[in-house]
């Protein structure tokens, strides 16, 4: 009779040993694909900060349709947080709210977002969502790792233009202080990515 405890720590031992082996083979890859997005290294510390740390370490690791998935949500989160920072009405007249769409429109007329950050955020919302989160029939032919390399790098422009920072004198000097949440003394809670 086999002991229960003597399989669990074996398997346990083989699923270690196949990870490691997986991450031993493809950690140069790892490193290139963080390397390549070229992320604003600290942004504000907002709802959305650590849903976008983690989606680079998705693209990071290889995975692709998860990073696709979660740049959809963060490009939508970060325009409808613009949007309300800079009080842009969200309802159009009868009721409906304004489409994503609507909104980037809107910030780029209004010169809240340069055309660069607009055309960035509108690539990335046209990029197969509605057929990624509905997994339409449509994902079977997409080129996830081309298409998630392609919308982090867009996110990338996105959250630079946002979050564009310089440090003077030791301190946080923001392009954009309204998307920041700044203190009295000149502080800020932020979001480090510093890998």
């Amino acid at each position: 009779m086999r002991n229960p405890d003597i399989q669990k720590t074996m398997r346990m031992q083989q699923v270690k040993e196949a990870i490691i082996s997986d991450f031993n083979s493809s950690v140069d890859q790892r490193v290139g694909r963080y390397m390549e997005i070229g992320h604003q290294w600290i942004i504000g510390n907002h709802h959305f900060a650590v849903a976008s740390a983690e989606c680079i370490n998705l693209y990071r690791d290889g995975h692709f349709i998860a990073a696709v998935m979660m740049s959809h949500s963060i490009n939508e989160g970060i325009i409808v947080f613009v949007a309300d920072r800079v009080k842009l009405p969200r309802d159009k007249s009868g009721g409906w709210t304004k489409s994503i769409e609507d909104l980037i429109y809107e910030l780029e007329q209004n010169k809240t977002i340069s055309k660069t950050c607009a055309d960035a955020a509108r690539g990335i919302y046209g990029s197969y969502r509605n057929d990624v989160h509905h997994m339409n029939p449509k994902v079977s032919s997409i080129d996830f790792p081309v298409l998630a390399r392609n919308n982090l790098k867009q996110l990338a422009i996105i959250e630079s233009e946002i979050f564009g920072v310089d440090i003077v004198d030791g301190k946080l000097n923001p392009h954009h202080p309204v998307f920041w949440d700044l203190n009295s003394d000149g502080t800020a809670s932020v979001f480090l990515r510093l890998e």
